[in-house]
């Protein structure tokens, strides 16, 4: 049985609820050949992959996926690319709102998620959910996380990606596209078990 670290984050930006950690919580322990651990991580710059980070070094996953939400997207959207950059339109859940920072000083401009990406679309698709590969993962702190932890295990065994997720329905109050949260779930699911299918 591999590893797998998931991750939601808390809520931000004067919401109530993130869809990313509603989600992730309510997954089962095993998905596919992946035994699951959840974690739910702050809406902060630096801090939220720190604490993946630690969470990493004593569990050694050889998987590790971070959810967020994309207010907007219409679709689920695993993430190709991560950016060093940090530039919020909003402070984070610390007061920070850096403009036009690296994410990691002398870094390289992007990493490529090391997950199969196309694949887990497939995947979210044929389980009848929308799903649609994405090349923004923004500069707030969902990049963040994505950028530092593909820094971090470059060159390792760990995999490591990122998902958006739209808004839940009670968010989106029938102005914003919006998923089930039994969607989000199913499309989770669907992507996790994409990740060593054949």
């Amino acid at each position: 049985m591999k590893k797998l670290l998931i991750t939601g984050f808390t809520p931000f930006g004067g919401e109530q609820i993130n869809p990313s950690w509603e989600a992730v919580s309510r997954l089962p322990d095993r998905v596919g050949d992946f035994a699951l651990t959840r974690m739910r991580i702050p809406v902060t710059f630096g801090e939220a992959a720190a604490q993946v980070i630690a969470a990493a070094r004593s569990m050694t996953p050889d998987v590790i996926i971070s959810v967020g939400q994309a207010a907007g997207r219409s679709a689920v959207t695993p993430e190709f690319v991560a950016i060093n950059l940090r530039h919020a339109n909003i402070p984070d859940n610390a007061g920070n709102r850096p403009l036009d920072l690296p994410v990691i000083a002398g870094g390289p401009a992007a990493y490529f998620s090391t997950l199969p990406v196309r694949r887990m679309v497939g995947a979210i698709s044929a389980a009848g959910i929308a799903a649609a590969p994405s090349y923004s993962a923004g500069t707030f702190v969902c990049n963040d996380v994505f950028y530092t932890l593909s820094a971090h295990f470059a060159g390792s065994e760990t995999q490591v990606g990122f998902i958006h997720i739209p808004y839940l329905p009670e968010q989106a109050r029938g102005e914003k596209p919006s998923l089930p949260l039994a969607s989000m779930c199913t499309a989770l699911c669907a992507a996790i078990e994409a990740i060593d299918s054949v």
